[in-house]
């Protein structure tokens, strides 16, 4: 069982999510990207952890829990680690957890509440890879990782933080967590102790079935997509799931946790890198939208660039953009209808072939109603008349495109 997994299971990286967030911070934010990875910032974050450890846990010595350190070894050795760990069992938290301490070089694994006595030694093991798994994420590429979660947890935490950096902040706590769980899997080897310590520390129990979890698990995701509503770690039927879909069908997997860990897009819930994605397909819709020579006057193309400097109309069609829309909330669909009305309405010389252009566009985008009662209030025509045009719309666009 154990080898096939090893044979079947993906690499352990870095989730793309991760990835597209440290690019965005060091292109759009180098100056706080150069700060909290200078030698001083290092230096304080590290002496204030050490003094931390040393006030709120006791140290477990590799002499008093053998078996402890043994399971250390094990984790260290399948996530290719070659660092000291110690352990420390918190003295004031009284809940079942575990958490990693993070220095360069040197992993610190503090335990709270009873979640030695509660876990048996390959449930333990899953936790120490889980744990161990931050480190081999923060350690990537020099740090750059680490760098990247202190930053957006500090300026998330900042009173002066926009909305979308804590949306950023929390995306990337909950993809965190679902990366150090596919570590718990290398080091493991097997799913069921993977889950059944996610459930034991979340309910305390003394004895679960991992089988029967995922079966729960699966009976809720039957009655459709489901999100995550938390804020650091998803919730356990959701890991559960992941784990499984990342064991079973790696290539499908990502895009199934990007559901559960994002849901729909929403304007309102953007995050960091989810406004330079509906930024830059806002740009492809418009590319397409002004794809025919008729609609490239130098009033629409002025105005174009007002958004997009360097703005050229596609020169090709892009269908798949039409799919990104598709799963959107009423917001995002609100502001779709008004980036169409605002070139519907920017040259009267044109007259109604924008807005036939538009109810074209919008009922690929299955946004024909909403549309439909835009277009009406805003250009104040009847709501009729706007139907009219629509089922004129093909003629009046191929008579347009002929005349060119």
């Amino acid at each position: 069982m154990e080898n096939t997994l090893e044979k079947s299971r993906p690499a352990l990286e870095p989730l793309a999510y991760h990835v597209e967030l440290r690019d965005y911070l060091k292109a759009q934010e180098r100056d706080l990207w150069n700060w909290f990875a200078s030698a001083r910032a290092q230096a304080d974050y590290t002496e204030n952890l050490r003094l931390e450890l040393l006030k709120s846990t006791y140290r477990l010595d590799a002499e008093g829990h053998p078996e402890l350190y043994q399971g250390v070894a094990e984790a260290k050795a399948r996530l290719q680690l070659d660092i000291p760990v110690t352990l420390y069992q918190a003295q004031h938290n009284p809940h079942p957890n575990a958490a990693l301490y993070f220095i360069p070089g040197e992993g610190h694994i503090v335990f709270s509440g009873p979640v030695l006595t509660l876990l048996n030694a390959e449930e333990i093991k899953s936790v120490l890879g889980h744990e161990l798994a931050h480190y081999h994420l923060w350690q990537w590429k020099q740090g750059d990782l680490h760098i990247v979660d202190r930053l957006i947890q500090a300026v998330a935490g900042d009173p002066r933080a926009a909305a979308s950096h804590e949306h950023t902040a929390r995306r990337y706590q909950l993809y965190t967590e679902i990366f150090a769980d596919r570590g718990s899997l290398c080091v493991t080897g097997d799913l069921l102790p993977v889950i059944s310590s996610l459930v034991k520390i979340q309910t305390g129990l003394g004895q679960v079935s991992a089988s029967g979890y995922l079966k729960q698990a699966e009976e809720i995701f039957a009655r459709g997509d489901v999100a995550t509503e938390q804020v650091t770690h998803p919730e356990a039927f959701i890991r559960a799931r992941a784990l499984k879909l990342w064991q079973e069908q790696p290539a499908e997997a990502a895009a199934h946790i990007a559901r559960m860990i994002e849901g729909v897009t929403t304007l309102e819930e953007l995050d960091l890198t989810g406004q330079v994605r509906q930024t830059k397909n806002t740009r492809r819709l418009l590319e397409q939208f002004l794809q025919p020579k008729w609609f490239q006057t130098p009033t629409v193309l002025g105005h174009a660039k007002l958004f997009f400097p360097d703005f050229q109309p596609a020169k090709a069609k892009d269908d798949a953009i039409i799919s990104e829309f598709k799963q959107t909330d009423s917001k995002l669909r609100e502001y779709l209808c008004y980036v169409l009305l605002d070139f519907v309405t920017v040259d009267p010389e044109l007259e109604e072939v924008p807005l036939a252009a538009a109810l074209v566009l919008a009922q690929q985008l299955d946004l024909e109603a909403a549309f439909e009662k835009l277009a009406a209030k805003e250009l104040k025509k009847k709501v009729r008349d706007v139907r009219k045009l629509k089922e004129q719309a093909a003629e009046l666009l191929a008579r347009t495109e002929a005349a060119t």
